[in-house]
C-alpha cells in the first residue's frame, strides 16, 4: 500500500474540491499519482451525478454577476434538492462560477433541447449551403451538417462549452463534480445575459 502524505491529500483536495477521504483513497488507489487520482475522482463524480440526475431539484438560488465596468451582467437560476445545500459555500461558489462563465462565453442556451428551432434551422441551412457551394455530393453534405452541428452545440450550449476556469472539462463535468461533492442533483435551469447596447 502506498504511503500518502497529508500535504499531497490537501493539494489534491484544493485542486478538485473533493472530500479529504475521497482524495486520500484516490491517491492510494492510483499509487500516489496525482493526475490519475484527479481522473479517478472525476469518473467517480460523474457516476455519482448520473445516479442523482433523476431526483427532483426544486430548491436553489437565482444569482447575478455584474462584470467589472458595469456593461455586462448575468442572471442565472440553479436548482438543487434542498435549501440546506443551496445555502452552502460550495453551491454558491459554483453558481457564481457558472454566472461568470456565461458572461465570458455567451452561450445561446443551457443545452441542445433549449436552442431555439429557428436558430438551429438557420445554422443547418448555412452549413448545407456552404457544403453545396464547395461541390460536395448530397450524402456527404448530410454528414458535414451533422459534424458541424455538433461543433455548433459545443460552442453554443452552456453545458457543452469548455469551462473557462478549467478548459480541460466542460461546464457539465464541472457541475457533475460539485454534484459528487455535495451529494445532491443540481440543475442549471435558465439564464439571461445582458450586454449594454445589445438587443
Amino acid at each position: 500500500m502506498v504511503d500518502v502524505k497529508a500535504e499531497t491529500v490537501k493539494k489534491l483536495r484544493d485542486r478538485t474540491g473533493a472530500g479529504m477521504m475521497d482524495c486520500k483513497n484516490a491517491l492510494v488507489e492510483c499509487g500516489g499519482d496525482e493526475e490519475k487520482a484527479i481522473e479517478l475522482l472525476r469518473v467517480k463524480g460523474l457516476a455519482a451525478a448520473k445516479k442523482k440526475a433523476g431526483r427532483t431539484a426544486n430548491e436553489g438560488v437565482v444569482a447575478s454577476y455584474i462584470h467589472p465596468g458595469d456593461k455586462l451582467g448575468v442572471l442565472v437560476e440553479v436548482n438543487c434538492e434542498t435549501d440546506f445545500v443551496a445555502r452552502t459555500d460550495d453551491f454558491r461558489e459554483m453558481v457564481k462560477n457558472v454566472a461568470m462563465h456565461i458572461a465570458a462565453s455567451d452561450p445561446l442556451a443551457v443545452d441542445r433541447d433549449n436552442i431555439p428551432a429557428d436558430v438551429l434551422e438557420e445554422e443547418k441551412n448555412i452549413i448545407a449551403g456552404q457544403a453545396k457551394e464547395s461541390g460536395k455530393p448530397d450524402n456527404v453534405i448530410e454528414k458535414i451538417v451533422e459534424g458541424r452541428l455538433n461543433k455548433f452545440y459545443e460552442e453554443s450550449c452552456l453545458l457543452e462549452q469548455p469551462y473557462v476556469k478549467d478548459p480541460d472539462v466542460t461546464v457539465k463535468e464541472y457541475v457533475d463534480s460539485v454534484i459528487g461533492k455535495l451529494g445532491e442533483n443540481i440543475v442549471i435551469r435558465r439564464f439571461v445575459r445582458f450586454k449594454l447596447g445589445e438587443d
